[in-house]
């Protein structure tokens, strides 16, 4: 029995394609860095969010006391 590829595991995809670093300037660096703060921003108000929206479901979802 052979595996193909489609019954391995799948990698998961990187989301973010990194420049090459050595082609960019100080003041290029340094914009980069601050796009990706921007981005590291952004996602963490994204989990803040998804992590009230569980919160709220839990209560909302909680098994009558004494069950």
């Amino acid at each position: 029995m052979t595996i193909s590829e489609e019954d391995l595991p799948q990698r998961p995809k990187k989301l973010l394609e990194p420049p090459v670093l050595d082609r960019l300037g100080v003041e290029e660096l340094t914009l980069y860095i601050a796009e990706l703060e921007a981005e590291i921003a952004r996602v963490n108000e994204a989990i803040s969010g998804k992590k009230a929206h569980a919160a709220a479901a839990s209560l909302f979802f909680k098994p009558p006391a004494g069950a």
